[in-house]
């Protein structure tokens, strides 16, 4: 199974949209995810219209109408790998292990809020933030993830967009 993993994509923004690579690697996926922030419920759809099945949870930026739509956390089923979804992991100290401590059935947690990329894992456990496909703030590059999953483990690779 193929999953596009994104976040924070914080439309509409002016004359901003997803970038046609991203687009082309959602479509191509089998599931995507969305780490939060994608602003209102019209843009959900507008991604959801894209074609793989969409997860989602809510972002600090999204409004009322979509933070009553989505939740604050999930965890997926991906052909085996549970991977937990929340938007803001909070600080960067310790986090794996928080994270590994509120979400103890998962093999993997993926979140946004940053707009930093990274990938970190231990014993059996990962945490990604696929950065952002259109905001980059101070990172150089705009990116996403893409994961594949199978027999119950999953691996991410994060994708350099511009």
């Amino acid at each position: 199974m193929v999953i596009a993993v994104i976040s924070d994509t914080h439309l509409p923004r002016g004359r901003r949209r997803l970038p046609d690579a991203c687009v082309d690697r959602i479509r191509a996926a089998d599931l995507l995810l969305h780490a939060g922030d994608i602003a209102t419920r019209e843009v959900f759809a507008e991604i959801e219209s894209i074609g793989p099945p969409l997860r989602a949870v809510h972002g600090n930026v999204d409004s009322a109408e979509l933070r009553e739509h989505l939740p604050e956390a999930l965890t997926v089923d991906a052909e085996g790998a549970r991977i937990a979804m929340v938007h803001d992991a909070g600080p960067s100290q310790g986090r794996l292990q928080r994270m590994r401590r509120r979400f103890p059935d998962a093999d993997a947690l993926v979140f946004g809020h940053s707009h930093i990329p990274l990938h970190e894992q231990t014993d059996g456990f990962q945490i990604f933030n696929p950065g952002s496909p259109t905001e980059r703030r101070r990172q150089a590059r705009h990116t996403m993830g893409v994961a594949n999953a199978s027999g119950g483990r999953v691996e991410f690779d994060l994708v350099t967009l511009d």
